[in-house]
């Protein structure tokens, strides 16, 4: 068994390919040369790597890797947002989740319409771009809550991007207020959303579902609420919680769902990885689910998710709250290509136990992409880059190398 630390040890995963190659397991070679050659990666094929260990991992993380190389380039983005959670209050009661409270309890809390609007408006006198906006589902919330929310948010920043509103908080909305689920959206399109999180996917698998959430949608619901954005023109992120009481087997099987939503929709702007933040959650507590990911499972599923959604969903995004920097840098370097939001606040990890912070400041991005030797780049919630900061190949060398040379900060280059 390679040790893990050991997958990174080269400067050119086109090199790193052709020296795995010949010591690789037949089968697990003839898919990585499907994939290079840009051919679709099916369920079998897939499956054979999902579990892939030793040399046949280093091969996927490199493949993955020159396979980024290709279709995105050198470039990682992120973006700079704000998290605005309005209530904590939440009557669904999801084993894996360590943020959600009873209405009467000393922690308790709901924002009013000022100050969800006061904080967007703080946010964007910092430099954000966006506003993602999710919250808890009380029980007696009004009934068009959601669409006050927007309202707020846009009467005080009227060209902030609102990402907001899981398909789950899509469909308790369409349960208070009695709309179809198609006027439903076009109000809330109306009252300034501009995008929607994919969040609420966990597992697309409804047996996985239903132990980690009795009271969730179910997978369809989902895939009802995500599909019907699209055909409206409302753009959605995509989703998926590994490092629980799932296998690889659904890790595959969530990701080709997507491919094939995405081939039909094409309204998936990004795929997000989100790793199980494990200590305080029910989940974990009551012996349902193992204590996380692995290191190698984030390499083997952001890696996948390249080989599997290259040509679909080409943007891989790194929880960084969820994994940590150094993770989240080893991920990039495995077919990531995204690093995520500043966020600025952050509960929902943080409750479950993540110890990684509420922010990253834009600079820290920068470092951090810096340090592997890429090249940095702001960009909107759509994949729009807003400014960049490009590395001469000396620097990146120097980078991925360890070696640093004395050299000027590179220049912004607005796009």
């Amino acid at each position: 068994m390679i040790h893990w630390d050991s997958l990174f040890e080269f400067d050119d995963p086109e090199k790193r390919v052709e020296e795995l190659f010949p010591h690789l397991k037949v089968e697990s070679a003839a898919v990585l040369e499907r994939a290079l050659a840009g051919q679709e990666i099916g369920l079998k094929e897939a499956l054979r790597l999902a579990s892939a260990q030793g040399e046949d991992l280093a091969a996927l993380v490199a493949t993955a890797d020159l396979l980024r190389r290709r279709k995105v380039g050198e470039v990682i983005t992120y973006v700079v947002c704000r998290n605005i959670n309005f209530t904590n209050v939440c009557y669904v009661g999801c084993k894996f989740c360590a943020f959600s409270t009873g209405p009467n309890k000393p922690d308790a809390w709901n924002h009013s319409l000022e100050e969800v609007g006061r904080r967007a408006e703080e946010a964007w006198n910092r430099g954000a771009t966006e506003i993602c906006m999710q919250g808890g589902l009380p029980r007696d919330m009004e009934p068009f809550y959601y669409r006050d929310l927007l309202r707020a948010i846009k009467s005080k920043v009227p060209r902030i991007h609102i990402h907001a509103y899981s398909p789950m908080e899509i469909v308790y909305g369409v349960e208070l207020t009695g709309l179809p689920l198609k006027e439903y959206l076009l109000m809330l399109r109306a009252a300034g959303l501009d995008s929607i999180p994919g969040t609420a996917a966990e597992i697309l698998d409804d047996r996985v579902r239903r132990v980690l959430s009795k009271n969730k949608l179910s997978a369809a619901q989902w895939q009802e609420v995500i599909t019907n954005a699209h055909r409206l023109g409302i753009p959605t992120t995509s989703t998926m919680m590994y490092g629980h009481r799932e296998n690889p087997g659904h890790w595959v099987r969530h990701m080709l769902l997507l491919r094939e939503i995405q081939k039909k929709t094409g309204g998936f702007t990004e795929f997000v990885p989100l790793g199980f933040v494990h200590q305080n959650t029910a989940l974990y507590q009551q012996g349902l689910a193992r204590p996380g990911p692995t290191v190698e499972e984030h390499l083997r599923v952001h890696a996948l998710a390249r080989l599997l959604l290259n040509d679909a969903i080409p943007n891989i995004q790194v929880s960084w709250v969820k994994m940590g920097r150094k993770m989240a840098q080893l991920c990039l370097r495995s077919g990531a290509n995204d690093f995520g939001g500043t966020l600025m606040e952050e509960s929902i990890s943080r409750l479950a136990g993540s110890q990684e912070g509420q922010i990253i400041w834009p600079h820290e991005f920068r470092q951090l992409i810096e340090e592997i030797g890429r090249t940095p780049a702001e960009r909107s919630t759509t994949y729009k880059v807003l400014r960049s900061w490009p590395m001469d190949s000396k620097r990146r060398l120097s980078a991925i190398s360890g070696q640093p040379e004395e050299t000027n900060v590179a220049s912004c280059v607005p796009a």
